[in-house]
């Protein structure tokens, strides 16, 4: 069975999420943040595993793209905390070198799936 890089990925980029989540309520006392990046980057995992039962390729183009958004949300929020210092840099760095390349894998597919849906 093939391997599937993205699926793999953006799951273990959730549960990298949902544990600085964790860090962010018990050692920073940071509650509001850390559910906006909890929702992001758990649901980037989320709608691509969903995207693996689409029906067809316009379902899976659809539920990539709301990994995608989801993305470049949970982008957004690790700047922030970056910035607010309620991460230090080098958990920044991690996590969104992760991030970035989760972008980069999804934009492709959807950008491969796109095209063959048009011919």
């Amino acid at each position: 069975m093939k391997k599937n890089i993205l699926l793999e990925k953006s799951y273990l980029f959730s549960l990298r999420v949902t544990r600085l989540c964790r860090y962010l309520n018990d050692k920073k006392g940071e509650f509001v943040l850390s559910k906006q990046i909890l929702f992001s980057g758990t649901n980037v995992g989320a709608f691509v595993e969903e995207s693996q039962q689409a029906d067809d390729r316009t379902e899976f183009v659809r539920l990539l793209s709301m990994a995608n958004k989801n993305a470049f949300k949970s982008n957004f929020w690790l700047r922030l905390l970056k910035d607010s210092d309620m991460i230090n840099d080098q958990m920044f760095a991690s996590l969104v070198e992760d991030c970035v390349e989760i972008q980069k894998l999804l934009v492709s597919t959807l950008k491969t799936t796109r095209r063959s849906l048009a011919e």
